[in-house]
């Protein structure tokens, strides 16, 4: 009979492309279109800084020499693009057992075992990317251990972690007035680079104070009041020229957020956010530009079935992450 596994649907080119067509599993971050994804053909992603410094111009007699322009600074870092294996097996049992009466041509009925296997493997690849996005939005990309920082970005620019203090516990703070200073703080690290809004995103135990202070309530109930009448009530709650929206993502109880703090970044500035894709560790994909994903099959022993390989190598970064305001409340 006709080994299932040895047609062109099972080489890695077919199975690869089959990994990046399946649907895409909705998650936050990805909705809300903050990182463009950029692909590289190197295991080392660069981020070069190019700083023009900004001052007065002091006076000079007329006739005489002029002041000189600063020199442009120029910084570059380099970082080491995670790599991300996970596997699974298909066994022919799979197979076999489905078998069409009087069929010998079972490739079709493999491939449709193995994309539901692939389904499963791309859902754990997506959570893991949102995962090491929503590190890369607080300043801290960390491993899927949980608890392994691969890279400290502040550390990495040089750089300190500001925050603002909501006072939330107390009923006379200016909610408002801190949104400001938050949005402020922005302008101040972005220059002359410009900005479409600032968005916020806020653990559960944040963003239900944050509803609830006094400031904030009687906006946030006119909110609700006149959400049905909204095309698409996910875009967030504004308040104070900030959209406010509770991130609920969480693996096995980890939130991706704690729950006792918010994130607030601003939102339309090119190149911000980025994704390098490193190429996987395949000789077929040596010397390319690195996709999302990738998938291979090797057979097992005595052809029992085969292993299916998948792998991304994704390396989300926030160039700037000045930008990166840590808001929380000290009562």
């Amino acid at each position: 009979m006709l080994n299932v596994f040895a047609g062109d649907a099972f080489t890695m080119a077919s199975l690869t492309a089959s990994i990046n067509r399946v649907p895409f599993k909705p998650a936050r971050i990805a909705e809300l279109g903050l990182f463009s994804d950029n692909g590289i053909d190197t295991t080392t992603a660069v981020v070069e800084e190019a700083a023009g410094v900004l001052g007065l111009i002091p006076s000079r007699p007329r006739g005489g020499p002029a002041n000189s322009a600063s020199p442009e600074k120029r910084k570059a870092r380099s970082f080491v693009v995670p790599h991300l294996p996970l596997e699974d097996k298909v066994m022919a049992d799979e197979v076999i057992g489905v078998r069409k009466f009087g069929s010998e041509d079972q490739e079709e009925t493999a491939a449709a075992v193995v994309t539901r296997k692939l389904t499963k493997l791309r859902q754990a690849h997506e959570v893991t990317l949102e995962w090491l996005r929503a590190g890369a939005l607080q300043g801290v990309v960390v491993d899927g251990d949980g608890s392994t920082a691969l890279y400290n970005l502040f550390t990495e620019f040089g750089l300190g972690e500001t925050t603002v203090d909501f006072a939330l516990g107390t009923s006379t703070t200016d909610i408002r007035g801190q949104c400001l200073a938050v949005k402020e703080l922005i302008e101040d690290a972005l220059g002359a680079a410009t900005y479409d809004r600032v968005h916020c995103l806020c653990g559960s135990q944040f963003f239900r104070r944050f509803i609830g202070h006094a400031e904030v309530k009687y906006a946030y109930a006119y909110y609700r009041e006149s959400e049905m009448l909204r095309n698409d009530p996910r875009a967030g709650f504004e308040f104070g020229g900030i959209t406010f929206e509770q991130y609920r993502a969480s693996v096995g109880g980890r939130p991706f957020i704690p729950p006792d703090v918010a994130r607030f970044f601003p939102v339309g500035v090119p190149d911000l956010f980025v994704t390098a894709y490193a190429p996987a560790t395949f000789v077929e994909a040596a010397g390319t530009i690195g996709l999302p994903f990738y998938a291979k099959q090797e057979s097992l022993e005595f052809d029992t079935g085969i292993k299916i390989h998948t792998q991304s190598n994704p390396l989300p970064l926030c160039t700037r992450p000045a930008v990166l305001i840590k808001g929380y409340t000290s009562n």
